[in-house]
């Protein structure tokens, strides 16, 4: 029978389709008998890309073939063709191949992940912001066209190519401790794919919702969802994560909806869980915590082992193993060891000692990066609204989400108004999906874009999709700065020349040696042909060699890019004492080069204690604010309207405690008015039910609700910004609880009044309300919660005055910037008159003259100005009120244009795109939200405007300090090079060995940016103006110290090289000894000069080069323990650094060389330098002499 249907079958697929002989894949008349081999071919024959799942029809096959010829024939009918250059021109997206939409990615410079659907329009625009973009990077940094990789000012947005270019040219001796703290680019590619795949896997949800959604109801029974117990609980872990991971509705409703959800969790939707700790940890227990396993940290072996990588202590340690050998054969175990353990030990020390700082370093971001995935959020536990780490979430919370929040957990929307979520961590999709009874699901790590709501905790920890990417990917702390690849381009310039004098000197020697030109310390030819055993020489070989590797360690400083990160590392964990948490290390150190600050007022200037002092309720200024004067249905009204339309609450305490007010610093001002008023909170929200929510935008500046009431009478209240309420208003209440039109007297009398306020520095809120039909209110739930609230036609409840002190020091640090060259403006959205008398009262404005346009400005005013007009005035402004988040986008985008390192401050959600688009972006750690937080690269613990200063004052000691050790480093590269390089040419002796150059390779390196590049900030550094970011990494006082100090230093040391013996008297000792000698103290001097050269170096550009230097102690422990070990060497470790004891005198004259280096420096400081970069004065002449050509 199995014959007779293989037969049959074979002969039916001969008459009726194509035989798999056929070329075209695209043809199956019969899927049921294809062979899993003949499916895959018409998949690989597919051009689209797209993940192929499910059943498969023949129709659907050949119309794969029918849209891939169509396709290719209207791409070359209607579309711009691959030979054309501009990537940026797509007429029709719709049958774009994937490779063709590839190429206008790869085109973009933006370098932000692209995905969802694509438009023309979209391409194109992409293609005049890319312009743009160049333009404004043409004008304030160096472009892309220019060849040198090592100059990037901005990191934020650099293309993974871009970063990837300047690694492949810079010269590297140990790549693994290089690149250590740079961005990953392979586990950053690696992250990419598994949000990848945990995005296919939600959007994998999102169409089975759509199919679920698309079947009529009752057309399919639904699976019965099963409940297994877990503990003390009816409901296991197992059925809450199908539940939410599957987005199950219809398990939902089997579990009685929210309700018998949150019964089965043992939670009340009011007031939350009970909330002891035995409640916790049974939680916990049974349903696990909110943490994820996270990766451990590298060992401190792994730090041992990478600095091991370098390639020339490999050399070193194959040439003292090699010299270990040789030795001992030719000299014996006793005397022959020497030389190579010698080296040997010099290479494990430095290991040891980079290994141990490395660790300490990684330690340091260690604990930062925890600090930075701490969120803390609110949580009803027991009837009250607490703070709790977000790590402390348990299933069965009950959570309060606002505007700008992070969902901490999987959980069920219990109620929602106006509420959308941002799920684009999750999907990658841009599209914000509103979340109601329909759609109550809610995914961990998801933002909340819009409105706000209360939510069930179902899942925490790895129950998650969040949790479980969290676990899968290995958070890198690495990140490249503009400032550590500049670095990098100077140790490669640098290291290059190294190189070079380092085979010149190893080529001179040798060739010296094996053509009888060099005599050993008896005046002995070393070499003689035929006669030197070859293994002497072989040994004098790997000692030249040896010393030629020396000198490129010593020549190439590879701990210059690496000094950055010390610096950043010492200076962030020193930041934190200071109230400011870096998210990103390049703001750290471009804050040195801010040259405008635009600040927010409330909060960030001001204390943010907000006290209503005064009010205006129905007619007139009232004098007591306790409403004992009030009418009662005013009165009514009013506590109706502050109890309802808040975002805040209050829990009263059992016994005589004081009641606890939770909220927005202005809520609860608000609420505490209501409470004299008289407002019992709980009773008053019980009396109505809400029907609709308004949430507060910085756009419209108000928010309102939609209540119902037991008479079934429908009362629309609102709050917000005074005179934008009181343009809305018609009516207003009397004394006598009388309702009087509003006309143009009332209406002059109301606005003085809020104009009299805030000249005062008052913030000015009115309350309205206004009565509606109830037939009018939308019925359905998809109607109403498009519903928008009415606004015209209000009836005037009250306008009050809310106080909001300045900050105690905020003028003493407005005037610090002022005086570092660093604009303070003020960006706010509360009127222009109480901008206008907090920025007179903070020093932004110096008089009243200066209290007029165009130093002040709305933000209507400014975005209606063209861009050309905006970019000419943003220089004047001193304070724009009444601001959107967009004014403050168009603000930061015209200053950048015009050449300013901007740092601006936010808090809101709508914040963050001006956060991102600043160079700095500040956001505010107490009333920040969490997508501020994310967008922005400090966060600011104590949202103060000193603390910003501070912030700029450890920017401008970033810079500072970098300096100081390149001006240290520097001196050592060259007076070490020279004085080798002259000697081995000249005489064919070194008068540093190998071991000696480790020591000061240590010295230079691993010690000396541990003293210098740990020097605490000082006030100097705010008396000069802004670093630029085109200003040389050298400046012209750095090149007059660096100069003087290697010339008196190459001075002496050749000096001692050619006449030592005859200046120390040592003609008559014996030769041998009388070089030894003479070396040790070449040597010692040497050492001695770089210690005190290390004082100089701390203030390059200060005659008092000792002024806080108690304060330093890791300087002081440095200097000092340099100092002790290089005393150890000189007289315990001869045999090991190939020196001799020195006696007092000789000890005194190193001592005075070293000494002499101080007043050398105090008087070259005296020296005036050209404030014209020495590089820009070059740069000049050739353009001069290239005119002078061309003419």
């Amino acid at each position: 029978m199995d014959n007779i249907v293989r037969e049959s079958s074979t002969d039916m697929e001969a008459a009726t389709c194509f035989s798999d002989e056929d070329k075209n894949p695209f043809i199956i008349t019969r899927t049921k008998d294809a062979t899993i081999e003949r499916l895959r071919r018409w998949r690989l024959g597919e051009r689209i890309g797209s993940e192929i799942e499910g059943a498969i029809s023949p129709a659907t096959v050949k119309m794969d073939n029918i849209v891939r010829e169509s396709s290719t024939d209207m791409e070359a009918g209607t579309c711009v063709s691959d030979d054309d250059k501009n990537p940026f021109i797509i007429t029709r997206t719709k049958d774009t191949t994937i490779e063709r939409l590839r190429r206008w990615r790869l085109g973009e410079r933006i370098g932000s992940e692209i995905e969802g659907a694509i438009s023309p329009a979209t391409v194109k625009m992409d293609n005049i912001v890319r312009e743009s973009s160049t333009d404004m990077e043409a004008g304030t940094c160096v472009s892309d066209d220019d060849k040198n990789p090592f100059i990037i000012t901005r990191t934020k947005d650099t293309t993974i190519e871009r970063l990837r270019r300047w690694r492949q040219e810079a010269l590297v001796l140990n790549p693994s401790r290089r690149f250590r703290y740079t961005l990953d680019l392979k586990k950053e590619e690696e992250k990419k794919e598994s949000l990848r795949k945990i995005r296919a896997h939600v959007e994998r949800l999102r169409d089975k919702i759509r199919f679920q959604e698309g079947i009529p109801q009752g057309t399919g029974e639904s699976p019965q969802f099963s409940l297994v117990p877990n503990g003390d609980f009816p409901i296991g872990q197992e059925q809450l994560t199908s539940l939410t991971r599957d987005h199950n509705i219809s398990a939902l409703r089997q579990c009685g909806g929210v309700k018998g959800l949150s019964d089965l969790l043992k939670t009340n939707l009011e007031k939350g869980i009970n909330g002891d700790d035995a409640d916790l940890l049974k939680r916990r227990n049974v349903f696990g915590s909110n943490t994820y396993p996270k990766k451990k940290g590298r060992s401190f072996w792994m730090f041992l082992w990478d600095a091991w990588q370098d390639l020339t202590l490999i050399i070193l340690m194959v040439a003292a193993v090699a010299s270990l050998a040789l030795g001992i054969k030719t000299e014996g175990i006793k005397e022959g060891w020497c030389d190579g353990a010698s080296i040997a030990f010099a290479v494990i020390l430095i290991i040891a000692v980079t290994a141990i700082s490395d660790y300490r370093q990684s330690l340091q971001f260690q604990n930062l990066n925890e600090e930075k995935r701490n969120i803390h959020m609110e949580v009803i536990r027991g009837g009250r609204r607490i703070e709790a780490s977000i790590y402390d979430i348990v299933v069965g919370d009950v959570v309060p989400l606002n505007i700008g929040d992070q969902v901490p957990a999987d959980g069920i929307v219990i109620s929602a108004h106006s509420f959308y979520i941002d799920e684009s961590s999750m999907t990658g999709e841009s599209k914000i999906v509103h979340k109601d009874s329909k759609d109550p699901f809610l995914m961990s790590g998801c933002k909340v874009a819009d409105g706000n709501g209360v939510m069930l905790v179902t899942s925490v920890g790895t129950n998650t999709e969040w949790g479980v990417l969290m676990a899968s990917i290995s958070e890198d702390t690495g990140e490249e700065t503009p400032l550590q690849v500049r670095l990098n381009g100077v140790a490669t310039f640098i290291g290059i020349v190294g190189l070079t004098v380092a085979f010149i000197v190893f080529f001179v020697l040798l060739a010296r040696y094996f053509s009888g030109h060099t005599k050993n310390e008896g005046g002995i030819t070393q070499f003689i042909t035929g006669r030197t055993r070859v293994g002497d020489a072989v040994d004098v070989a790997i000692i030249i060699l040896t010393i030629g590797v020396a000198i490129v360690i010593v020549a190439v400083p590879e701990e210059l890019p690496l000094a950055v990160t010390l610096t950043l590392a010492y200076s962030m964990r020193k930041m934190m004492a200071d109230k400011a948490l870096v998210r990103r290390l390049s703001a750290c150190e471009t804050m040195g080069s801010a040259t405008t600050i635009c600040s927010d007022k409330t909060g960030t200037l001001t204390l943010n204690e907000m006290t209503v002092v005064e009010a205006y309720v129905g007619e007139k200024k009232i004098d007591s604010l306790d409403g004992n004067q009030l009418p009662p249905m005013l009165t009514s009204l009013l506590i109706e309207g502050i109890a309802q339309n808040t975002t805040g609450s209050i829990y009263v305490p059992a016994g005589d405690a004081d009641v606890e007010v939770s909220g927005s610093p202005t809520e609860r001002a608000i609420l505490y008015w209501g409470i004299k008023l008289g407002m019992n909170f709980e009773a008053v929200r019980s009396e109505s039910s809400v029907i609709q929510v308004f949430p507060f935008n910085s756009q419209r500046k108000r928010s309102g609700v939609a209540l119902q009431l037991p008479n079934s009478e429908v009362h629309i209240h609102w709050k917000g910004a005074a005179e934008i309420v009181l343009a809305s208003c018609t009516q207003y209440i009397d004394s006598n609880d009388c309702l009087v039109a509003m006309d143009e007297e009332k209406v002059n009398f109301f606005k003085n009044a809020i104009e009299d306020m805030a000249s005062r520095s008052l913030r000015c809120v009115a309350i309205a309300y206004t009565k509606y039909y109830r037939q009018s209110v939308p019925v359905d739930e998809e109607q109403l919660s498009q519903w928008v609230l009415p606004e015209d036609d209000l009836v005037l409840l009250a306008i009050v005055g809310l106080k909001d002190p300045c900050r105690p020091n905020v003028k003493d640090a407005v005037q610090l910037c002022q005086i570092a060259g660093v604009k303070v403006r003020m960006v706010t959205g509360d009127n222009i008159k109480t901008a206008r008398a907090i920025a007179l009262e903070c020093g932004m404005l110096t008089s009243e003259m200066d209290a007029t346009e165009p130093n002040i400005i709305e933000g209507k005013n400014f975005r209606a100005l063209s861009v050309a007009q905006r970019e000419e005035i943003a220089e004047k402004i001193s304070v724009m009120g009444r601001s959107s988040p967009s004014d403050k986008l168009l603000l930061v985008q015209a200053l950048r244009k015009r050449g300013h390192v901007v740092a601006v401050t936010g808090d809101g959600t709508n914040d963050a795109p001006a956060l991102h688009e600043a160079d700095i972006g500040l956001a505010m750690g107490i009333q920040g939200t969490e997508v501020a937080k994310e967008g922005s690269d400090i966060i600011i613990l104590d949202d103060n405007f000193a603390s910003v200063v501070k912030v700029v004052r450890w920017g401008r000691s970033v810079y500072a300090n970098i300096r100081k050790f390149m001006q240290f480093q520097h001196t050592v590269n060259v007076a070490a090079l020279i004085i080798n390089f002259v000697a081995a040419v000249s005489s064919g002796d070194v008068p540093l060995n190998a071991v000696q150059l480790l020591w000061i390779n240590l010295i230079m390196d691993t010690l000396g940016v541990l003293a210098l590049a740990t020097e605490p900030p000082t006030d100097h550094l705010m008396q000069r103006p802004p670093i630029r970011r085109s200003e040389p990494l050298i400046t012209n006082i750095m090149w007059r110290n660096l100069i003087i100090q290697a010339i008196y230093q190459l001075s002496v040391l050749l000096l001692l090289n050619f006449e030592g013996k005859n200046l120390l008297n040592l003609e008559e000792d014996d030769r041998n000894h009388a070089n030894k000698v003479k070396n040790t103290l070449i040597f010692n001097s040497f050492v001695l000069c770089q210690i005190f050269n290390e004082f100089n170096a701390r203030k390059p550009d200060e005659k008092n080069i000792f002024r806080g230097i108690t304060k330093n102690h890791i300087f002081m422990g440095i200097v000092t323990l340099t100092i002790v070990l290089q005393i150890i060497i000189i007289e315990f470790l001869g045999k090991f650094a190939k020196t001799v004891k020195l006696n007092w005198k000789q000890w005194v004259i190193s001592v005075v060389i070293g000494l002499i280096s101080w007043p050398l420096a105090f008087i070259g400081k005296f020296i005036p330098v050209p404030d014209t970069p020495i590089s820009n004065l070059f740069k000049r002449r050739r353009l001069q002499r290239n005119s002078q050509l061309i003419n």
